[in-house]
């Protein structure tokens, strides 16, 4: 056995579990004693598929619609190279799959060609797998159950949006793909088609409104300028529509809907 330190130990351990290739047999026999019945590369190798397979399944998990579109096989392909490169570094698994679409990104071999001549469901998959991690971190987010929920009588001023709602722009029908998957069924890739949501969990149920581009651009307004009144005055300027229009449409086409939905709370109630 080997005298490293701790920390030296530990890298060399995780480099061996996530690069089982790059460890020589010299160095896992001088590291590892042999167990009764079997040498120490064996007694390594046990490790070595255990920890592959459970973090295949933690991504399979967080992933279940980009799976199913990539196939098992070539899933669990992406899943190794992605551990080979972006190890866990948190203590638990829930951040596993925190920068996959990113690597899907950075790693898409016609990344240097022009965007008009990229491969579609390379989009369609990145777009698939931030849809996918943006739910599956909203299961546990800090929310607001337990809290009071505004009815519709509060003036606007009196509103902010719920912290944890999630606002997408997605290439791909990708909201839609995933509930078929989720559903047991077995869908096509869809084509090009351009999606706004919004993904709201109100009292522990996570669900995912379709938006126009106008509501879209309405709800990031208020996300950055913290303001009902400030975002129709940007959405008024935007869309080149008079101001006493777009609070009309507000007042009466979506606020109920969207205080009923979750997507409001009252300033204080945070």
């Amino acid at each position: 056995m080997t005298t490293a330190t701790l920390p030296d130990m530990q890298r060399w351990m995780m480099e061996a579990l996530i690069a089982p290739g790059r460890v020589d047999g010299a160095s896992v026999a001088g590291t590892f004693k042999p167990g009764a019945h079997i040498d120490a590369a064996a007694c390594l190798g046990i490790y070595q598929r255990s920890y592959i397979l459970r973090l295949r399944q933690c991504l399979i998990e967080q992933f279940p619609a980009t799976a199913h579109a990539l196939g098992q096989d070539l899933f669990c392909d992406f899943a190794d190279e992605y551990l080979r490169s972006c190890p866990s570094d948190s203590y638990t698994l829930y951040e596993l799959g925190r920068r996959f679409a990113g690597w899907i990104s950075d790693n898409r071999p016609d990344k240097d060609l022009p965007e008009s001549e990229r491969e579609s469901w390379i989009d369609f998959m990145i777009d698939l797998a931030t849809y996918e991690r943006a739910l599956f971190h909203l299961f546990d987010a800090p929310g607001h159950e337990g809290k009071p929920w505004p009815d519709g009588q509060e003036a606007d001023a009196e509103l902010t949006l719920l912290p944890s709602l999630v606002l997408g722009h997605y290439r791909f029908p990708v909201a839609w793909y995933y509930h078929e998957v989720r559903a047991g069924k077995s869908p096509a890739h869809p084509g090009p088609a351009s999606q706004y949501v919004a993904v709201v969990r109100r009292d522990f149920q996570t669900t995912t409104y379709p938006l126009s581009p106008f509501h879209h651009r309405f709800l990031m307004a208020v996300q950055q300028l913290g303001s009902i009144d400030a975002a129709l005055e940007d959405l008024a300027a935007w869309s080149q529509r008079p101001l006493e229009d777009v609070r009309n449409s507000w007042r009466t086409d979506v606020r109920q809907g969207w205080i009923d939905a979750g997507f409001f709370i009252r300033r204080g109630d945070a």
